[in-house]
């Protein structure tokens, strides 16, 4: 029996082994059959997805239309006869279409735009002559709007905001003030300031946040009447006066700066020729609502600034001494700065404490407002034009960090050249553009109303300069300007009479910078070429830009 057993078994394993591979097979073929059906899904998802994506590449290929990129003009040129201008000019994309646009104004009988009774001086209301601000177009130099504003300009800024939209703030004769709609040119609100006669409305005019709680930021003016100055806070939205004004007494007041601390808090600095003054915009508001009662209004101050200023006189001690010349902003690496332009000394102010960072001896004279630049990568630098006698000046790039001079050049030059200017190249780097005569060796000599020269300089090539060309007119204003995001870059010039002389042709022009390098002439410093000239032109020609807004 036991032996029958286990043959029985021996029989039974071998059917088993059979059971299991036929399960196994059955298995794998199921497997496989399963993995194909998994196979086909995969390759129909795929040539799905490619199909969607090519069908939405066609659609913003050629069905959607792509906007249609403007065409701006290498140059052009706008002349306005019987006029005179004022020395203002601005930049802003006026129509949206992604172009700078330029805003300046000038005085005439009628406009050069539009003769219709709306746009006439006595359409708004002025006797003829009037000032009238234009805008014109930076793609080809055509006119968007022109209207008259007021009787005779003041100020004009065109960088205010106001209800989700953009207005050139304007300051008239006798003391009106207006905001104008930056597309259309339209007067939003004009009110008069209710000021003394003799007064003169102070320049720049300080736009403040929301004191009135309209959620529209405010404007705070200062008019000066012989020695007293009044503070003044307007709404933004309606031109309406916020309380009834303060009244500063700042005796040989040159000019003042608005500045905002880390901490958040406001000050208005005022300078004279020998002192500095510092005053929170929340003393100033408390002046001119008659209370201490701040509201919703948010304005604070900071115990760092609080603790230097003087209480009772609201004096700002300084390092340095000698005439005070210009203030400016300057950004450091910790918030923005404080400079300080003496007539032979820069100082510049830490923004967050007041105290003095570094001083430099300029001489003999600085005789315009510093702007700034990058000589090196990712720094900010200050250019000064320093007077060296009545027809030479000097051009120097200070290094904004220590103080110390890293570039001068000594160039002819007579009274009433434009400031430099300067474009971000993007190598984080600056192009330098200047107005002078270059002229090597020792013995230079210049003659007043003799022709300005405009220079370029790159830090890349520090012994070159570009020749670019030269202009006889009186220049009014003088801006370097990237037109398009971080392309053509151009510059524009404002010529003719200004308002205190007899009209005459008022010229506003384009020209593009790298026409002007194609025929440009290659000045070598030290006398060493170490290229050829068509090389340098051809590298400035491939030089590209960066914008800063």
């Amino acid at each position: 029996m036991e032996s029958g057993g286990k043959e029985l078994e021996a029989e039974i394993r071998p059917l088993k082994k059979e059971a299991e591979v036929v399960a196994g097979e059955r298995a794998e073929i199921g497997a496989a059959k399963k993995a194909g059906r998994l196979s086909r899904w995969r390759t129909a998802a795929f040539f799905l997805s490619l199909f969607l994506c090519l069908t939405v590449v066609f659609a913003f290929s050629f069905i959607i239309p792509c906007p249609v990129r403007p065409i701006s003009q290498r140059a052009w040129r706008r002349v306005y006869a019987d006029a005179a201008t004022y020395k203002f000019l601005e930049v802003q994309d006026v129509d949206q279409d992604r172009v700078q646009d330029i805003l300046f104004a000038f005085k005439a009988s009628d406009s050069s735009y539009n003769n219709s009774t709306n746009r006439s001086c006595f359409g708004e209301g002025f006797t003829s002559p009037c000032a009238f601000i234009a805008a014109i177009s930076g793609t080809n130099g055509s006119t968007l709007w022109e209207e008259p504003v007021a009787q005779d300009l003041q100020l004009m800024d065109c960088s205010f905001e106001y209800d989700n939209s953009q207005g050139c703030l304007v300051v008239g004769e006798l003391a009106s003030l207006a905001v104008i709609d930056l597309k259309t040119g339209k007067t939003v609100w004009r009110v008069r300031t209710s000021l003394r006669a003799n007064s003169t409305v102070l320049s720049p005019l300080l736009k403040v946040p929301d004191v009135n709680g309209d959620g529209v930021s405010d404007l705070l003016v200062f008019v000066a009447t012989g020695e007293e100055i009044q503070s003044g806070f307007y709404s933004g939205n309606s031109g309406d006066r916020i309380g009834s004004g303060g009244s500063l007494h700042l005796p040989g007041r040159i000019g003042h700066l608005m500045h905002t601390t880390k901490a958040g808090a406001y000050y208005v600095l005022f300078y004279t020729a020998n002192a500095l003054y510092g005053y929170s915009l929340r003393k100033l508001y408390t002046m001119a609502a008659g209370s201490d009662d701040h509201g919703g209004t948010g304005l604070k101050e900071d115990p760092r600034w609080e603790t230097v200023i003087d209480s009772s006189t609201h004096y700002v001690p300084l390092l340095s001494s000698g005439e005070i010349r210009y203030l400016m902003k300057v950004p450091g690496r910790s918030g923005t700065d404080i400079l300080l332009v003496r007539s032979t000394t820069l100082e510049l102010l830490d923004g967050q404490r007041l105290g003095s960072l570094w001083t430099t001896d300029v001489v003999p004279h600085i005789q315009s407002e510093p702007v700034l630049g990058s000589y090196d990568a990712d720094e900010i630098d200050i250019v000064i034009e320093s007077r060296v006698s009545p027809n030479r000046k000097k051009i120097l790039i200070v290094e904004g960090s220590s103080g110390n001079i890293r570039w001068d050049l000594v160039l002819l030059s007579g009274t009433g050249t434009p400031a430099p200017a300067t474009l971000a190249t993007a190598d984080h780097r600056s192009l330098f553009l200047f107005w002078g005569d270059y002229q090597p060796g020792d013995n230079r000599t210049g003659s007043e109303g003799a022709p300005q020269n405009l220079y370029l300089f790159h830090p890349s090539f520090h012994n070159v300069l570009l020749w670019m060309t030269n202009s006889t007119e009186a220049i009014v204003a003088f801006e370097a300007v990237l037109f398009e995001r971080s392309r053509h870059a151009c510059y524009v010039l404002l010529t003719g009479p200004q308002t205190n002389s007899s009209p005459g042709l008022v010229v506003l022009s384009k020209q593009k910078l790298k026409e002007d390098m194609a025929s440009s002439q290659v000045i070598w410093l030290n006398q060493l070429a170490q290229d050829t000239d068509q090389n340098i032109r051809d590298r400035f020609l491939r030089m590209r830009y960066r914008s800063p807004w």
